[in-house]
């Protein structure tokens, strides 16, 4: 029997998921301004765009769940009470671990099976071969379903609901602040007229190595020089503020810089001694 799949929300993702046959609820589907466009899309991809989450639910067998971060839970709040029951609903949002639990308790109270989905990479131009990440107890039958769908990097983080997002959301400190700090240097070096000369001094002092063993370093400086550091990083703003650039990224720095330096503990070797020493301190 074939099996019913949907989707609420059908914006960048939803349509770069989307395949001949599902059904979809935007709720942009009820504003004038925003129908037709949507109706188009949806027609172009074969999907079937529903007017209400009653008729684009009814009798599924797993849902898509591709709202904005602010809306997977409203989301799964709303729209619970219209799943079939033990329907899967597969909430690949970029939420917090503790939202995921959160919609997962609404969603198994009506009768619903939950999945934290984290997507790992743009969902463009990837498409269906986007990283997958699920977790929960229900991610192996997830993970058929999706496979099933045409998903080709599917992987499964662990057993609890929060397992998959957790890794999505901490890797993201790393991802989306490297990209805030390129915005803070490259703006600031074109201001100064050094641009060509910040990136090549970067491309020099930048050496190949892997993430396990640059935390270890990084971590090693911070707690033998982050009092200095901190200090250095007062005059870069300084000079980041004289050029007209916010220094917002580099008031962070100082903060986690001075706040490693105070603790004046001596690094031991290895990253793991390292984060056992540091504990709950910070």
């Amino acid at each position: 029997m074939e099996r019913i799949i949907a989707s609420i929300g059908f914006g960048e993702a939803g349509q770069a998921f989307a395949r001949p046959g599902i059904r979809t609820h935007d709720r942009k589907i009820a504003d004038p301004a925003t129908r037709g466009a949507l109706l188009d899309a949806c027609r172009a991809a074969g999907v079937a765009g529903c007017d209400t989450p009653q008729e684009a639910l009814s009798g599924a067998h797993a849902v898509f769940s591709l709202v904005t971060a602010d809306q997977a839970l409203p989301a799964a709040q709303d729209y619970a009470t219209y799943l079939t029951s033990q329907a899967l609903w597969l909430d690949m949002n970029s939420v917090a671990p503790d939202t995921k639990r959160a919609a997962a308790e609404v969603i198994a109270a009506a009768g619903g099976r939950y999945v934290d989905v984290a997507v790992m990479a743009p969902v463009l131009p990837a498409r269906l071969a986007v990283p997958l990440l699920l977790s929960g107890p229900d991610a192996p039958e997830a993970e058929a379903v999706l496979r099933d769908h045409g998903f080709t990097n599917v992987a499964i983080a662990g057993p609890t609901i929060g397992d998959a997002s957790s890794i999505k959301m901490i890797r993201s400190v790393m991802v989306k602040g490297l990209e805030a700090l390129t915005a803070e240097c490259a703006l600031a070096a074109e201001r100064a007229g050094v641009r060509e000369a910040v990136i090549a001094s970067l491309d020099a002092s930048w050496k190949p190595q892997g993430w396990e063993s640059r935390i270890d370093y990084n971590l090693d400086r911070m707690m033998a020089h982050g009092l200095r550091r901190a200090a250095e990083m007062e005059e870069v703003a300084v000079t980041l503020q004289a050029l007209g650039v916010a220094p917002a990224m580099t008031r962070g720095t100082i903060r986690r810089q001075r706040a490693l330096g105070s603790l004046g503990l001596t690094p031991p070797d290895g990253l793991t001694a390292k984060l056992a020493l540091l504990g709950d301190t910070q």
